[in-house]
């Protein structure tokens, strides 16, 4: 089996000039490495989580997955105008510009233990976002862990106070 690394694919100027994306779809093709990637996640996590916040789009891969073997919720946060019931929303800053989340507003009851789950962690304001609506709803934070973790974006600063785990640092 090869190392993980080797089913990201490159790929420069995407989505925009400028951006070197990092494509999980070779790793999502294989199995074996889903499962080597998935087992990585679990070790990473804290024993006890209530829920799983999966982030649109990539983040529901492994966070449902994530979930089911923690024996936890799932809870998907989305991009505005894709939840069907009541939200809460908060707006943050891409490596790329600007969008926003929404999550349902009972989505989580107070106290609740919560890890974040997305597919990357680049600038941080993805991950911020859904930190600031977890806490708006009562939950506790007790991870951020992310497939890959862009080190040289400095992502991680703006997520102090929450353990940040990942599974591979670029």
């Amino acid at each position: 089996m090869h190392d993980l690394v080797d089913f990201i694919r490159i790929i420069p100027d995407f989505p925009k000039k400028g951006i070197i994306f990092k494509d999980i779809t070779p790793l999502l093709a294989n199995p074996e490495a889903m499962r080597k990637c998935l087992d990585a996640l679990v070790d990473l996590a804290p024993e006890r989580i209530d829920k799983v916040i999966g982030v649109e789009s990539r983040g529901f891969f492994f966070g449902t997955l994530l979930a089911q073997r923690l024996n936890a919720g799932f809870i998907p946060v989305r991009k505005p105008g894709k939840l069907p019931y009541a939200t809460l929303i908060e707006p943050y800053e891409l490596e790329y510009g600007w969008d926003a989340l929404e999550i349902h507003e009972d989505a989580i009851s107070k106290g609740e233990r919560i890890l974040v789950h997305d597919d990357v962690l680049a600038t941080g304001g993805t991950a911020q976002a859904v930190c600031k609506l977890i806490e708006r709803l009562g939950g506790e934070i007790v991870q951020c862990n992310f497939i890959m973790q862009l080190d040289f974006l400095k992502g991680a600063e703006k997520l102090k106070g929450y353990p940040v785990k990942s599974v591979m640092h670029y």
